[in-house]
């Protein structure tokens, strides 16, 4: 039994139920890229992958079934019941358990173990991945386009800043370059316009549909 993809396959079922308030989106969108970043940043970095790619899975899965409140507790609940259903070794789960309780930022709990360090930097990583889906959340809480506008900044340029580690930085560089001259207004350089062509994209497609909602 592949238990990465166990897990993988039990959060997927998660995100496509009615009850998930998320929707689908979560799992491609988030979940996804996020455990992309977990995994280079292991092969860089080192640690339990199989631990880091597990935690990585069931992150938010308290968020998925429970809502985002607490949801690092919840998801830590949820991860210790799964994975004893499959018979994974208990420390392991402790391992896993410590990774999800400890990858909010605005907990700022201390991270002791490398696994539980990439996980928490892999959950800052993916956000440059979906900054569409950034853009959708500001619109759901009413906001208008300016300010979505400076809120997706604001908080780009804080998840920059949080990033701890060279390797996380060497990944995302282009694309918050890119989205800071997006922002900013200041022409791209030629490095840069392949990763502002596909903001722009997906921006204008949000918009898009914002408008034919209104």
């Amino acid at each position: 039994m592949d238990i990465v993809q166990e897990i993988k396959k039990f959060v997927e079922e998660e995100c496509k139920k009615p009850t998930n308030k998320y929707g689908y989106d979560a799992f491609l969108y988030h979940f996804i890229p996020m455990v992309k970043y977990a995994e280079k940043l292991s092969d860089e970095l080192g640690g339990d992958k199989e631990a880091i790619l597990i935690a990585s899975w069931l992150h938010d899965i308290g968020s998925i079934i429970y809502g985002r409140e607490n949801h690092h507790i919840t998801g830590a609940k949820i991860a210790e019941e799964k994975l004893k259903k499959l018979g994974y070794p208990q420390e392991k789960i402790e391992l896993v358990k410590k990774c999800i309780l400890n990858h909010r930022g605005s907990q700022q709990n201390t991270r002791e173990s490398i696994e539980e360090q990439i996980v928490a930097e892999a959950d800052i990583l993916s956000n440059f991945d979906n900054i569409s889906g950034i853009f959708y959340a500001a619109f759901r809480e009413g906001k208008n386009q300016a300010e979505a506008k400076e809120e997706v900044r604001q908080k780009l340029e804080n998840k920059w800043k949080q990033t701890h580690f060279e390797e996380s930085k060497k990944f995302i560089e282009s694309k918050y370059e890119a989205a800071m001259y997006l922002f900013l207004y200041v022409p791209p350089t030629e490095k840069q316009k392949h990763v502002l062509d596909v903001l722009n994209l997906k921006i204008v497609k949000l918009f898009s549909v914002q408008n034919q909602k209104i």
